[in-house]
């Protein structure tokens, strides 16, 4: 159900929050009644100031929702009312959330799993593997069922969309401006994938809203509000990652942080949020998933390689793993003349593939039954 044109005039007063809202309502009774009835009638009874309440305002802002959603409808928009079951329950609780979401897309906005991914636009290879390895390890340990949240920015943002697609996860793109355009533009193949696959592009603001520095501050706290938990994979010791990660705090989500080399400019951001408390030390996906306590897919045997074609990369690992038993990360680091995220982004692969598999203590060993 679409909301009406009342509920999107009225969802557009300016300041206006949830609580407001439904104090609001629970005086008039209705959205329609509050465009209906008289100023004088509104100053007796609400707490909002008078130059909200006078009649040219409120006409005003009908004559606007009008144009709204005739617009949506001719663009394919949906329009999501907090009062609606598809408005995201997630935001009931967020004390500055929108009244009026509007999304591209098919999403189930209301998913039993969402995690939010955020972090650096300047990310590294070693976070970009990260992020990859993480998103993909969602799917391979809990399954279809997960939405991967993120701001379509780029860096880690854009990494974790495409992680998501790759694997067959839904994902959501929260914007910063109208779903009449797309920021940045080298991304807009990305968004129109996103929604080709099941997922969705999210917005607060009207169409033409332009970007502004302001609206990803105001962005970030939606990407928070949406999900259960929110990774910060990588961050400077200042950037919108860490303020995403307070807000999530800040609304009770679970905010949990990968650390990083002391040193290391984008690392710096992750340990900072780490030694404050504000999130959770995780090393690994399982990290994650047993914090939520979400259930694990269950293990179905391995389909193994019978004779697997190795590059010249996996080939080193693999030869170094195979004159021992077990092989820690570090020792391959000192023997094989790789960068460290190659290695962890290679042993990762080997994994998938059955050929190798890890053992506690970043330990890997093969298995027996490959034959090369």
């Amino acid at each position: 159900m679409k909301p009406t044109i009342y509920q999107v005039a009225f969802a557009s007063i300016k300041g206006i929050t949830i609580d407001i809202a439904n104090e609001i309502l629970s005086i008039v009774g209705s959205e329609e009644e509050f465009f209906r009835i008289s100023e004088k009638e509104l100053q007796t009874t609400t707490q909002l100031t008078p130059r909200l309440l006078k009649k040219d305002y409120r006409d005003a802002l009908l004559i606007d929702a009008e144009i709204t959603i005739e617009e949506s409808e001719r663009k394919h928009v949906g329009m999501h009312y907090y009062r609606q079951d598809s408005f995201p329950t997630r935001f009931q609780t967020v004390p500055d959330a929108p009244l009026l979401i509007y999304s591209a897309g098919n999403c189930d906005l209301n998913s039993a799993k969402i995690v939010s991914i955020v972090g650096t636009r300047h990310s590294t290879a070693y976070g970009m593997d990260l992020c990859k390895s993480f998103v993909g390890g969602l799917k391979d340990k809990v399954g279809n069922d997960v939405v991967v949240v993120s701001g379509l920015a780029y860096g880690i943002d854009i990494t974790a969309h495409r992680a998501a697609l790759s694997c067959g996860l839904p994902t959501i793109a929260v914007v910063a401006h109208g779903l009449d355009t797309i920021y940045p533009a080298a991304h807009r193949g990305d968004a129109i994938e996103i929604v080709r696959s099941g997922g969705a592009i999210l917005s607060e603001y009207k169409f033409s809203t332009k970007v502004h520095r302001s609206n990803f501050l105001a962005r970030n706290r939606l990407i928070a509000a949406m999900a259960d938990c929110t990774i910060v994979m990588e961050s400077a010791f200042k950037g919108g990652a860490l303020v995403t990660a307070n807000v999530a705090l800040n609304y009770g989500r679970d905010v949990f942080a990968f650390p990083g080399r002391i040193g290391d400019e984008y690392s710096e951001g992750c340990n900072k949020l780490i030694k404050k408390n504000v999130a959770s030390l995780i090393t690994s996906v399982d990290d994650v998933i047993d914090a939520m306590g979400w259930e694990k897919k269950k293990e179905g045997p391995v389909e193994l390689e019978l004779f697997p074609q190795l590059s010249s990369e996996e080939q080193k690992i693999y030869d170094i793993i195979s004159e021992r038993e077990t092989v820690n990360v570090n020792a391959l680091a000192g023997n094989v003349g790789m960068p460290f995220h190659r290695i962890l982004s290679t042993l990762i692969d080997l994994e998938f593939r059955g050929i190798v598999r890890a053992l506690p203590g970043n330990q890997y060993a093969l298995n027996k039954k490959i034959n090369l």
